[in-house]
């Protein structure tokens, strides 16, 4: 029988074709209008440059929307449990400050407590600042681990992360009860624990220090209680005068440390905050793991990133809904793009490509590690060494991957500090696939922590897209590299993750131009007589309507449609923009793109803004001014519009129609200048040096000739 099943969304894919196909026709009309009718002024080839790119971003995104799918798995189909593969799980942590050891210990413990063989369940944490806080905490961790994993075992728990888990009543017998509360008073002293190691333990992160590998529960330990899987501290070697290459780094001494222990085929990796929510997404990986019609070809099988933090209106569209649904569109074509965290990775697919190869020196390719390079080719868990803890420091040494291919042809890539978007981008072009799949939107497969204020948020993206730039304007860009080694809308789906920053541009001209324009009356859209002004009042409507029809098929509310319009602008106007900035100073030489980590730490203050709907803009300068700035030339350029008509000058419809409507979205923005008084609210030098700029530039539209 099947391990798996799958359907094509067809009715979505009717959908998303039709109104390709008109919405396509509607653009080749407006294309055909300002060709026709364009003057060689600059403000109307700088609007037209503006349609061009968000036009190019556009039919990029169509490739997501040709074939969605969806899967279902079917565990209960699975081989019995001594004949499943083992598992080794990566959980990657660095600062104990912004990456609290509570939340962290709840994950590896989660991870250890999954619904799957203990025996062949291998966990790791890698600690990258080697704190001495973390590795003492993850020895709290495996005592409580010891007393947690048998009571879920015991009651089929299904949330086995222990904060999760005692946040919700519980119901049971008299026994049940006695335990759970033995249990939670455990957990609680554990807590204690922790608390009094960050107290009174250096929390400093090191980025000079010898490797550090310790096996938590030894061979011995794991023999009086087959319960318990193995656990492993790693903290690799950093000096300062060695790149580390960030998470990709980490991972990779994760790869090779776990070959000489476990070398499991199958391998989960983790963000430090995201624990396992439901404990049989194991059990449900395998089963396309294990599909003989998939498994050969098949690199990593992708679970969506869901937070337990969010309340019913995200206001910072941390969910990023409109991500995973193009994850299902991906899905029908060779697979979706590998996402940072909650994946199981085939560890094969990190070590060869499937084109053929040749003639390869493994010493090269592999490095210098005689045991690693015999754990490659055996598939199986190597038998133990006398010098067994010197060779696993060596592989976490700042020199074992001298003059070898990690990184560029073996294990996670370090082009980029997108090292999960950049990986999955190769192996997809090495002829790998992938697969997406959602066990259930009640029980997510894996549960994180979303940024509770504005500015976490915005630092966060404008991480990311400074490394999707990396590979955008590069060798490796998917208009180039990409469409040479995979299917053409597979190129087109990893080229629009790549260039979607590039929206500040078209952005930054529909949020000054149209308004200038009013002050100075000078047209740049058709009058309301032109045929043609209905070609650009269709597509403002037909792209509003589909975004809505793709919100509400999802199963989300208008508001979802509404803040994913609003933080799109945002993001073009902050994350977006400094991403560019940033990616050009690095072109340049100037300053070199680096991983700065969001904060995990709990801020009761903005988790209160959040929760009340209410956003948070006491965030740094540089990303608010903007915002401010474009919203106080989008309301006095209105008010300049309409004083116009009155004069008789005639009104200017699209012109004024455009700041209304940046205007109306982003209505919490005016809030937080003018009424809110709370922590939360726009700072007041803000707002003065928004007027300023504000004023200077509607000063010399007004008046320059």
């Amino acid at each position: 029988m099947d391990l798996n099943k799958w359907q094509s969304l067809k009715k979505r894919m009717v959908i998303n074709r039709v109104h390709a196909l008109i919405h396509g026709a509607a653009l080749a009309a407006l294309f055909y209008y300002r060709i026709t009718s364009i003057s060689k002024s600059v403000p109307h080839l700088l609007i037209f440059a503006a349609e061009l790119i968000l036009s190019f971003q556009w039919l990029l995104s169509q490739g997501a929307k040709w074939n969605p799918v969806s899967r279902t798995a079917c565990p209960d189909r699975l081989p019995a449990d001594d004949n499943l593969p083992s598992v080794d799980v990566f959980v990657c942590t660095t600062d104990p400050v912004k990456e609290p050891s509570l939340g962290v210990m709840n994950t590896v413990i989660s991870a250890m407590a999954l619904d799957y063989p203990p025996h062949k369940l291998h966990v790791y944490l890698s600690d990258d600042g080697g704190s001495p806080v973390t590795f003492r905490a993850v020895k709290e961790a495996w005592g409580f681990a010891k007393m947690w994993i048998p009571f879920c075992r015991k009651y089929m728990v299904n949330n086995r992360c222990p904060q999760a888990y005692f946040l919700t009543e519980q119901t049971g017998d008299h026994h049940f009860l006695l335990e759970k509360t033995s249990i939670q008073n455990a957990y609680e002293d554990f807590k204690i624990s922790l608390a009094k190691i960050s107290a009174g333990t250096d929390s400093r992160v090191s980025k000079d220090h010898q490797p550090i590998i310790e096996v938590i529960n030894d061979g011995d330990e794991m023999d009086k209680d087959p319960q318990m899987p193995l656990l492993v501290y790693v903290a690799r070697e950093k000096r300062p005068s060695h790149p580390h290459h960030f998470k990709a780094g980490a991972l990779n001494v994760l790869l090779r440390v776990s070959a000489l222990l476990s070398n499991s085929p199958y391998i989960l990796v983790l963000d430090c905050d995201m624990y396992c929510n439901d404990p049989k997404s194991a059990r449900q990986a395998m089963c396309f793991h294990l599909d003989p019609n998939l498994s050969p070809d098949l690199a990593f099988v992708q679970f969506p990133q869901r937070f337990h933090n969010l309340c019913d209106k995200d206001i910072y569209d941390s969910e990023f809904r409109h991500a995973w649904e193009k994850w299902e569109g991906l899905d029908g074509l060779n697979g979706p793009i590998l996402s940072g965290s909650g994946f199981y990775m085939k560890r094969e697919a990190l070590y060869r490509s499937q084109q053929l190869e040749k003639n390869v020196d493994t010493m090269k390719r592999f490095g210098s590690s005689k045991e690693f390079i015999n754990s490659v080719y055996t598939h199986k868990k190597p038998n133990c060494m006398s010098d067994e803890q010197k060779e696993m420091e060596f592989l976490a040494s700042c020199r074992y991957e001298k003059g070898s291919k990690w990184g560029e042809q073996v294990g996670f890539r370090y082009f980029a500090v997108v090292e999960d978007y950049f990986t999955g981008l190769n192996l997809h072009c090495e002829g790998w696939k992938s697969v997406y799949y959602e066990s259930s939107r009640a029980r997510p497969g894996f549960l994180g922590t979303a940024p509770e204020n504005l500015g976490e948020a915005l630092v966060q993206q404008g991480r990311w897209f400074v490394g999707l730039n990396q590979v955008a304007f590069s060798k490796y860009s998917p208009l180039v590299y990409g469409v040479l080694k995979m299917p053409i809308w597979q190129s087109m789906c990893y080229a629009e993750n790549a260039f979607s920053s590039i929206s500040f541009l078209p952005l930054y001209i529909l949020a000054l131009l149209p308004q200038i324009s009013l002050l100075r009356g000078i047209h740049l859209y058709p009058q309301l007589s032109s045929p043609f002004f209905f070609v650009f009042v269709f597509l403002f409507v037909s792209s509003q309507a589909k975004h809505l029809q793709e919100v509400l098929t999802t199963g989300y509310r208008t508001s979802t449609w509404i803040t994913e319009q609003r933080m799109w602008t945002i993001r073009c106007f902050t994350a977006y923009l400094y991403a560019n900035v940033n990616t050009i100073m690095d072109k340049i030489g100037w300053r070199k793109a680096s991983f700065l980590l969001t904060s995990k730490a709990a801020d009761e203050a903005a988790a209160e803004l959040y929760r009340k709907g209410m956003y948070n803009f006491d965030a740094p300068s540089l990303l608010i001014v903007p915002m401010c700035t474009l919203y106080m030339i989008n309301m006095g350029s209105f008010v300049a519009g309409i004083w116009q008509a009155g004069k008789g000058n005639g009104m200017m419809l699209i012109e004024s129609l455009i700041p209304v409507f940046g205007i109306i979205l982003n209505l919490p923005l005016l809030q937080g200048m003018v009424v809110r008084k709370d922590k939360g609210r726009v700072p007041t030098n803000v707002s003065i040096v928004s007027l300023l700029l504000s004023s200077i530039v509607m000063a010399y539209a007004s008046f320059a000739t």
